[in-house]
């Protein structure tokens, strides 16, 4: 594992193939880099690569060095969603046998990848607002709060303007996640 380690932080840029459709974005995506705690939205439908645009953004940044951690919104539910992104103390639940950092903190100076955030509740979407907001995460269990610097690139295939209307996403959260938007093309284009 650690030469795993050692090798991804030697890792280069991966080189995808930008089409005529893409390259606009990219450009794009290279001058939001530059701007290091702005909020970024990457809309597209799946397959079109909006984690390699999320990674090319962090490669762009000055935050470049620090880690790029990936979160697959859909893929947990609230509490294991919750511990992942947040942390935990030692007893917060049963099997909190110690303290674990959470993605959030781990990402430290880097930047945090939430795909799929369209799918997040009601609930995460409070919580994840809160630190938005703050700039600083409770882990779960704990009393004292701990300062956060990460950057937030989300992304979603869903239309989060049509969720907000509905009441099933909260547009103060939207409009905090969404500071800058790319949107991919879709693949027949």
């Amino acid at each position: 594992i650690l030469s795993e380690q050692k090798q991804a932080k030697s890792v280069s840029v991966p080189q995808y193939l930008i089409s005529e459709s893409i390259e606009p974005i990219y450009k794009k995506a290279r001058l939001i880099a530059q701007t290091d705690k702005v909020t970024c939205l990457i809309r597209g439908e799946s397959g079109t690569g909006k984690e390699n645009l999320a990674h090319y953004l962090h490669q762009q940044s000055s935050r470049s060095g620090k880690p790029f951690l990936t979160v697959n919104c859909s893929a947990m539910g609230d509490s294991l969603l919750e511990s992942r992104l947040f942390g935990y103390v030692k007893g917060a639940f049963t099997d909190a046998k110690e303290d674990r950092n959470g993605i959030l903190e781990e990402a430290n100076g880097g930047t945090v990848f939430l795909d799929e955030i369209g799918d997040i509740s009601p609930y995460m979407q409070q919580s994840l607002l809160r630190v938005l907001q703050s700039g600083e995460l409770l882990p779960v269990g704990a009393t004292k709060s701990i300062k956060m610097d990460s950057r937030i690139i989300a992304a979603t295939h869903k239309n989060l303007e049509s969720m907000c209307e509905a009441g099933t996403f909260r547009w103060d959260l939207y409009y905090r996640l969404s500071v800058v938007e790319l949107t991919l093309p879709t693949l027949l284009e």
